[in-house]
């Protein structure tokens, strides 16, 4: 028998780009994740007697949520909860968890690449049937159900285990707890040339891996380690609370102990990591840092030599501030290439309808039809594979691809934790300018972006200003909507080079004017106070 307990709202409960992310001690509130829950459940139809997936990424507070989440389901009416064993499951592992199993849908705890710990950040989004985050029509459904929610439904049971593998009844509903990694494990074998890959590594390749203390540690261990047989590759591989002191984010400033060792003239051939919930990557080769566009624009070009993806993609989409690279990969496969915003959940319908295969964001993400979130370890095996079949180190692929495509120079500049009014009255300031600055300094194009969806025609708006130049070279402003502090406002600067006698210049010297005409365009410092990005990637 179900309780319904007398609540009231909690102000703020907008989810974002994936779902409602705050601090740690406003979701230890009473009642503040279940109001999140059952308005979730308010916004639902059609889901008694279904499944639902729910499983996270083990920072601190998800076995708490884990167990409450699976209280309410049941008492909302979910005739079965798949739950992944301890409470863990990566966010493409249960995408994928979602989609294999037809389950209605999908709860995910997570904070993605935000750091964990009692004093860092919690999250709790909602995926749908598809496997990919909830289309706007929902997530603003759940919204208008927090502002007037007056009771949620539980039942008065005890924690159950969840560490072993099995089924347990609770009152009407079936909680089975499945082995977190074993059904990704048995997508990717079946995506890849797992032989081939092994095979490069029983040559003598040698990888590190970085689980940064967070949920994909069991999933490379299995992966590299088991099946692959490479002893000693992953490092950090114990998923912690507090993510054993990372910033779970896969960048070179929070990757450090990893780009140290790659980058060495000395390191192993091969770097990766993956982030708090394991859907973002990072990928290095001795001596050579390969940005997420690059990365984006390479997979696509060379996707064929994995067996999934051996009679060619579909189309190509990336989020507008992700560079062009990837534009030109498509132009010469004759394949269609699409900019949407910045959100996983803008890919879905391009996925759903077949019209792209390949995805990625500048934000250290990437990922395939395969699922429907971008997936870390996919991106790693991605370029395992590509690794495996052309035999050529990581700089090698790099610098050939420039040569071929050309060069997009490309940085991105964040400053964290931005007064939130001065952040916003940047953005109001720079809108109001855009008349006025196109024929400036070769500046053609100047707008807010928006987009209108090709598959079911919804148009969303105010997406990041861009500024777009006659030779191609663009800058962009647009504030995160991931952080649970202040804003962060991220400036993207990209430059495209055809000629192959710059490609060797250094990033941001090769785009020093165009950092200097962003500050000024915007005027950064004294619209914010900072006289400098809190991270350059």
């Amino acid at each position: 028998m179900f309780e319904l307990v007398a609540t009231k709202p909690f102000d703020g409960q907008k989810p974002g780009t994936s779902g409602l992310r705050k601090k740690v001690t406003v979701f230890q509130q009473p009642h503040y994740a279940e109001n999140f829950i059952q308005s979730i459940f308010d916004s639902l139809e059609g889901f008694v007697g279904k499944s639902l997936v729910i499983g996270g990424d083990g920072r601190y507070y998800n076995a708490h949520v884990v167990q409450l989440a699976i209280r309410m389901a049941a008492a909302n009416g979910f005739g079965k909860v798949i739950v992944g064993q301890g409470g863990l499951l990566s966010t493409p592992a249960a995408s994928h968890l979602i989609r294999k199993r037809g389950a209605f849908g999908g709860i995910i705890l997570s904070a993605s690449h935000n750091p964990g710990g009692p004093d860092g950040d919690f999250g709790i989004k909602y995926n749908a049937g598809n496997g990919g985050p909830a289309p706007e029509k929902i997530t603003d459904a759940i919204f208008a159900k927090t502002k007037v929610i007056s009771t949620y439904k539980t039942l008065e049971a005890d924690d159950i285990d969840i560490n072993t593998v099995g089924v347990i009844k609770l009152a009407n509903t079936e909680v089975e707890v499945v082995d977190p990694v074993a059904d990704y494990a048995a997508l990717m074998q079946s995506l890849f040339d797992f032989d081939a890959i092994a095979d490069l590594f029983k040559s003598g390749f040698k990888m590190k891996f970085d689980g940064m203390g967070a949920i994909t540690g069991p999933y490379a261990t299995r992966i590299f380690e088991g099946i692959f047989g490479a002893a000693g590759t992953v490092m950090n591989g114990t998923p912690l609370p507090d993510f054993g002191g990372h910033h779970p984010d896969p960048n070179l400033v929070h990757a450090k102990e990893l780009c140290d060792l790659v980058l060495s003239p000395n390191g192993p051939a091969f770097g990766a990591a993956s982030d708090g919930d394991g859907d973002r990557n990072l990928i290095i080769g001795r001596g050579m840092y390969v940005t997420p566009s690059d990365s984006l624009a390479i997979i696509a070009a060379n996707a064929q030599l994995a067996p999934a993806y051996s009679k060619g993609i579909a189309g190509v989409a990336r989020s507008m501030p992700t560079s062009c690279a990837a534009d030109l990969v498509a132009k010469k496969l004759g394949v269609p290439s699409f900019e949407t915003p910045t959100g996983w959940k803008f890919f879905g319908n391009l996925l759903d309808a077949a019209m792209a295969t390949v995805c990625g964001e500048e934000s250290f993400g990437t990922g395939s039809n395969h699922v429907r979130e971008k997936d870390g370890v996919w991106a790693v095996l991605m370029w395992l594979n590509i690794l495996a079949k052309r035999r050529e180190t990581v700089e090698q692929i790099v610098k050939s691809h420039w040569r071929e495509y050309g060069r997009n120079f490309y940085t991105r500049h964040d400053y964290e934790e931005v007064d939130l009014a001065r952040a916003n009255g940047l953005m109001t300031r720079l809108r109001g300018s855009l008349p006025g600055l196109v024929g400036k300094g070769g500046i053609v194009k100047a707008d807010d972006f928006s987009y209108r969806d090709p598959v079911d025609n919804s148009f969303t708006e105010g997406q990041g200003i861009r500024l777009i130049y006659d030779n191609g070279s663009r800058i962009i402003y647009r504030l995160s909507g991931t952080g649970t502090a202040g804003a962060t406002l991220r400036v993207y600067i990209e430059k495209y080079e055809a000629d192959a006698a710059k490609h060797a210049q250094e990033t941001q010297s090769a785009l020093a004017q165009l950092i200097t005409q962003a500050n000024g365009i915007a005027d950064i410092e004294a619209q914010t106070g900072r006289a400098a990005p809190t991270v350059i990637t």
